[in-house]
């Protein structure tokens, strides 16, 4: 009887230590969020007022008064929302095809070692070349049209994506690839039986990185080759000197960047959930 009472003391003792810790955990989170904001609200107060009182020059660093007043401004005549889903078709359409061609290549590259040491020092090179330097020869090859931003926007993800990819499928367990060797599957059964469920999560994280790369594309080819989008609204108020403009679509390239990371987030806790 002694014993059964020690051991539900020490149960109880336990409960209440992992509510403590759950209930530490929680402020803590709180405590991080509230921070976050009131960080973000400084910043935006200390901006606002070193532009009121002419602490910097309202014309140059704009405020962020004066960039809603532009972004409710654009609202209302709608050309906003044109440049804004320009830009949003263009990045998921490149990104989508990286995902595509970069799984491609690097199930290629896996299938055959002969290929892959042929190729993957050109790989690497490619992966080195700074992306910008393509724009303007895509200009010239392609024309300035949206599938020549769309390709500007796959140019900065798409070696990386490959390497990584053939990289983590090297990477699978050998042993589980030589249990279906020895129950008799073929090559193509371990792709689909061990190789490609066991990097799933390693190619989420992968493309958790290249909405933001696929976006970084599409705006160096808006610089460049475009007539419509956040990239050509902020080469175009640069050069005019519309610099609400530019800060404005800063902004929302910074919200819309957050977005897309925040799906993919979301998409990778689901399926983590699912196994």
């Amino acid at each position: 009887m002694r014993r059964n009472n020690l051991k539900a003391d020490s149960l109880q003792d336990i409960s209440v230590l992992q509510r403590e810790f759950l209930e530490e955990r929680s402020r803590h989170r709180v405590f991080v969020k509230v921070m976050r904001i009131a960080l973000l609200i400084a910043f935006l107060g200390l901006w606002e007022a070193a532009t009121a009182y002419g602490w910097i020059d309202g014309f140059i660093f704009s405020s962020p008064g004066r960039i809603v007043r532009t972004f409710v401004s654009m609202v209302k005549d709608g050309s906003i929302f044109e440049h804004v889903g320009a830009t949003l078709i263009e990045t998921v359409a490149s990104f989508v095809l990286v995902v595509i061609v970069g799984l491609f290549c690097a199930i290629l590259l896996w299938c055959s070692d002969k290929l892959s040491e042929i190729l993957e020092p050109y790989l690497v090179v490619l992966n080195s070349l700074p992306k910008s330097a393509l724009a303007p020869l895509l200009i010239v090859w392609l024309g300035a049209n949206r599938t020549t931003i769309i390709v500007a926007g796959m140019s900065v993800a798409i070696f990386g994506t490959i390497l990584n990819l053939y990289t983590g499928f090297r990477e699978v367990s050998q042993d589980k690839m030589k249990l279906i060797y020895t129950l008799g599957g073929k090559r193509r059964h371990v792709l689909t039986k061990v190789v490609l469920p066991s990097t799933v999560p390693a190619t989420i994280s992968i493309m958790k990185v290249n909405i933001g790369l696929c976006l970084v594309g599409v705006v160096i080819g808006e610089f460049i080759g475009a007539r419509c989008g956040l990239g050509y609204l902020i080469i175009y108020g640069s050069q005019v000197f519309k610099l609400d403009w530019v800060l404005m679509s800063i902004v929302i390239l910074c919200i819309i960047a957050m977005a897309l990371y925040a799906l993919i987030s979301a998409a990778e806790k689901w399926y983590l959930k699912r196994i």
